[in-house]
């Protein structure tokens, strides 16, 4: 293993009246692709920034190799007092040079000379990404990278990523992102760091085993205090596979869509016609509308029942705001009609959101400062409705102000979600959100009664939320498709995907044979790689179990046994994940070779 670049050790921070964190022990090696994981407000952006210097710590030593380059991409850089994006980005003693920064703007598509005060949160995110790029870090620290990027430049990201030949540790909720790019983990989880040698794709499995663990400690000191403290984790490993049930009835959901969607005399409407007009709950019938002489949307037809999760997705400016307007009758359009039924009552939770009163009590924004809240008809008290939000129930004094963003966002969900409704709108819901607040977000999509709306670039979070996907490519055009993100991309390759020469073959190939030229290159890699991959960790699993079996290895070498054990338990983690993974292209190999 090479020797750490960045490290630091015993680092503590005081924040308030205790410790943020304490005796952390961070070593970054010189091609660490590391995820940091941890719940909103637990220090995530303040530990990067105590890695570059920007906070002096408490306690603590930290070491660079002379000459390394430490950059940190924010989630939200201070721009005031620069007028242009370009002024800002070639500031500071660090600033890359001028002719670096152009050449990766031209690749992310974002205009420098854009003013400041004008530009939105999307083309502020690529000019930060064009500055910490360009300064040719050793080390790059990223913050939320992928909010406010739409899905042409995540893919941009991801590719620099893979080529990117130093280390990176990166927070971000996206978990497409984190699978397909990291390789080692850390957990900040109650003011104390753990690392394992697993990509993300094996973060579910680690964290449930020490979860496990920890209640096994608990229950055997016999303490109510103890096992209390796990609340949230036993809440959330339960979330985890009460989401497999959800999971299942969203795939059932997507397949009665499909057969809706399917094409003329293709398959039968599933439901009366008198029982489609009481269930439909908006019905676009050739919607097209122009801006100028640009067509945003055109000759849109889709009829919405009572129930449905519909997902837009689409490059920044494809029409996804506009179309969503148009759904919900805030936007006229040119021609066609858009009816929406008369009992609809709709709230909306955008991605300008405004932050409450910093001043304010999280009581007053919840209960008007009371101790019960009306949760859709039914009354419930603050501390339990917070529990449900996984917000610690002594947080109800608690001014807003000092709240982090995550939890703010938080904050603002459980509020909207109380109020009596039957269409919910999201408009990049999953923007600040930990990863635990996005598996409750769609925890509660799942259990909501009425019909869903959602744009959003989060390929992980629509792949389990959405039974149709709605796809713009910024022509007019929409793609109606029954499925999440994956769904959408399958469709647009086999639509864009050249005819294939027909030729008789010597042989007659089986089906994933057949499929593996029709897979990206990414998606085929893994479809080849992944068996192999599996029988090898399956192998070391084998032989370190073997090792364990000696019945004098505890007394004579503990430091072996435990190194053994948290092997085998990081090699079970990782067959998991490649499990997963290879199922996923091979139900992809199946629908293409089908």
């Amino acid at each position: 293993m090479a020797p750490p670049i960045l490290s630091y050790e015993k680092l503590g921070l005081v924040q308030g009246e205790g410790w943020l964190f304490r005796g952390l022990d961070i070593f970054i090696g010189p091609r660490d692709r590391l995820a940091l994981i941890g719940r909103n407000g637990a220090g995530k952006t303040t530990l990067l920034k105590c890695l570059t210097g920007e906070i002096d710590t408490d306690e603590g030593i930290r070491k660079t190799v002379p000459g390394t380059r430490v950059v940190l991409l924010e989630q939200d850089p201070n721009l005031r007092g620069h007028s242009r994006l370009e002024d800002w980005v070639l500031a500071g003693k660090d600033a890359p040079s001028a002719h670096e920064a152009a050449a990766i703007a031209d690749q992310l598509g974002i205009d420098l000379a854009r003013d400041t005060a004008t530009a939105s949160g999307g083309e502020r995110r690529r000019a930060a990404i064009v500055r910490a790029l360009a300064q040719r870090p050793d080390v790059l620290l990223l913050d939320e990278p992928t909010n406010h990027l739409d899905l042409g430049a995540i893919d941009w990201l991801e590719d620099w990523l893979n080529r990117f030949k130093g280390a990176f540790i990166a927070i971000s909720h996206d978990r497409t992102f984190l699978t397909r790019l990291t390789n080692s983990c850390l957990w900040l989880d109650r003011g104390t760091i753990r690392r394992a040698e697993i990509g993300f794709g094996g973060f579910d499995a680690w964290t449930e085993a020490v979860y496990a663990e920890e209640q096994r400690a608990a229950e055997k000191l016999d303490a109510k205090l103890a096992l209390e403290l796990h609340w949230l984790q036993r809440g959330v490993t339960a979330r985890r596979r009460r989401n497999q049930g959800r999971l299942a009835k969203l795939h059932e959901m997507r397949a009665q869509r499909a057969a809706m969607l399917g094409p003329a005399g293709g398959a039968k409407l599933g439901l009366a016609r008198d029982e489609v007009k009481t269930k439909t709950v908006i019905d676009a019938d050739r919607v097209t509308k122009r801006f100028g002489e640009r067509t945003i949307i055109k000759d849109f037809t889709l009829r919405i029942q009572r129930g449905d999760r519909i997902g837009l997705v689409g490059a920044n400016g494809s029409g996804k705001t506009t179309l969503l307007k148009l759904l919900t009758g805030e936007l006229k359009p040119d021609s066609g009609t858009v009816s929406q039924a008369k009992t609809l009552s709709g709230i909306v939770i955008d991605q300008q959101r405004k932050l409450m009163a910093p001043d304010k009590r999280v009581r007053d924004v919840l209960a008007e400062g009371g101790d019960w809240i009306e949760v859709r008809g039914h009354k419930k008290h603050i501390k339990g409705y917070l529990k449900e939000f996984l917000f610690d129930p002594s947080l109800t004094e608690a001014p807003v102000g000092s709240l982090s963003g995550g939890e703010r966002s938080r904050l603002l969900l459980a509020r909207e979600f109380a109020r009596a409704s039957n269409l919910l709108v999201l408009d990049e819901p999953t923007n600040d959100l930990d990863l635990e607040t996005l598996d409750l977000l769609q925890e509660v999509i799942a259990d909501y009664e009425g019909t869903v709306l959602i744009v959003s670039h989060d390929r992980d979070f629509l792949d389990k939320t959405v039974s149709v996907t709605l796809g713009l490519d910024g022509t007019g055009k929409v793609d109606v498709v029954a499925g999440g993100y994956e769904d959408w991309v399958r469709k647009r390759y086999q639509a864009h995907r050249k005819p294939e020469k027909k030729t008789v073959p010597a042989t007659t190939p089986s089906a994933p044979q057949a499929a593996k030229a029709k897979l990206s290159y990414k998606d085929q890699r893994d479809f080849d790689r992944l068996p192999g991959e599996i029988e090898r960790l399956e192998e070391l699993i084998a032989a370190d179990e073997e090792a364990l079996h000696d019945p004098d290895l505890f007394t004579a070498d503990p430091r072996k046994f435990a190194d053994l054990t948290a092997r085998i338990e990081r090699h079970r983690a990782e067959v998991e994940a490649a499990e997963l993974r290879w199922l996923e292209v091979a139900e992809m190999a199946e629908s293409l070779g089908s």
